[in-house]
């Protein structure tokens, strides 16, 4: 608080000397001795301009190698690793081409301040340099186009055959993750199924759901390519897990799909981080509501042997939820109970 009031009491002792400069320069105009004002106040401005050009940029790089860590997570897939690439290689070409055009803007106003020694140069056009600024920057932003199409076609292309499939399901305000059984295929989904429970509306008329099963925590295999059927159930969500470098949009009526390949485990990334209580995390990154902030999900890494000793333990949402079997058509019943792992005991 003390910081803050001492901030706002700078701020406002500036405003103050800035409206006193002001003051003297129009008393000044007033009294038709604006050319000599005019002189020194240009000096004044033409020096702030270096001067702020200066200060910026010593804040901008401090700011930058300080909190480099914060922004630049470890990648963890293998997408991951190219689409950095694509960022860096855009962010080092436009940043230059940033930084010599700011000390150009700020140097000129120095340079160029007001003199009544020097006359203005008319200056009506050049072809030449025209020709250079037009066809330098259309050619390198083809470049970045082109192999930024190709980062692309990469990433969003077909996930491979043997990938896991795991649908993702936003909803206000959290996440429900569901995987297929056995038979390595997700059941059918019908919205006007959805009730208290059946959150997914999964429709017991496909045998394909009756070994489906929803866990709370997303886990994922190292070394394995995965791919995410994503969808929303009511407005607009977003996917986002940064250390995948994964970001896809949960639509309301328009599922979205994105396969990826995780490289570190949760083990791996405690021991790189050096932080015991590592965890992964999917978050939503679209405004979808008062509880929005709520949104996360834990995302568990595990070594291949240990995904399958842990996927061979989860029930399947009908084991869970044995009244639901009213809802299976009575020529698919039995193939239900035992795809589902229900006891007869169970029901009685």
């Amino acid at each position: 608080m003390i910081g803050f009031s001492i901030a706002v009491g700078i701020v406002l002792i500036l405003a103050i000397l800035l409206l006193i400069f002001r003051l003297h320069t129009l008393v000044n105009v007033m009294k038709q001795s604006d050319k000599k004002v005019g002189s020194g106040s240009n000096k004044t401005n033409a020096l702030l301009f270096i001067v702020f050009m200066v200060v910026s940029f010593v804040l901008l790089f401090w700011y930058s190698v300080k909190n480099f860590h914060v922004y630049q997570l470890p990648i963890a897939s293998e997408h991951g690793v190219i689409t950095d690439r694509l960022f860096w290689i855009t962010m080092g070409i436009t940043g230059v081409v940033f930084i010599l055009t700011q000390i150009l803007l700020f140097y000129f106003p120095f340079k160029y301040q007001h003199s009544p020694k020097r006359k203005a140069l008319y200056f009506p056009d050049n072809n030449r340099l025209e020709f250079i600024w037009t066809i330098v920057p259309a050619v390198v932003l083809t470049a970045l186009v082109v192999y930024g199409l190709s980062v692309w076609n990469k990433v969003m292309s077909p996930a491979p055959k043997n990938a896991e499939i795991i649908e993702i399901m936003g909803y206000q305000f959290a996440w429900k993750v569901r995987y297929p059984g056995s038979d390595e295929t997700l059941g059918a989904y019908d919205f006007r199924k959805i009730d208290a429970v059946n959150d997914f509306g999964l429709d017991f008329t496909d045998r394909a759901a009756f070994d489906d099963f929803s866990p709370r925590e997303l886990h994922l295999p190292k070394g394995q390519p995965v791919e995410f059927h994503i969808r929303a159930r009511d407005v607009l969500h977003s996917v986002f897990a940064p250390h995948f470098r994964l970001k896809m949009d949960a639509v309301p009526g328009m599922p979205t799909r994105f396969w990826f390949i995780p490289t570190k485990s949760t083990a791996d990334m405690r021991v790189e981080t050096g932080n015991p209580e590592f965890n992964y995390e999917i978050a939503c990154t679209e405004v979808c509501g008062r509880g929005h902030f709520s949104m996360r999900l834990l995302v568990v890494v595990d070594e291949p042997a240990d995904y399958e000793k842990w996927k061979s333990e989860q029930k399947p949402w009908l084991s869970k939820n044995p009244e639901y079997l009213a809802k299976v058509p009575e020529n698919l019943k039995e193939l239900a109970m035992i795809k589902s792992q229900i006891e007869t005991t169970t029901l009685n």
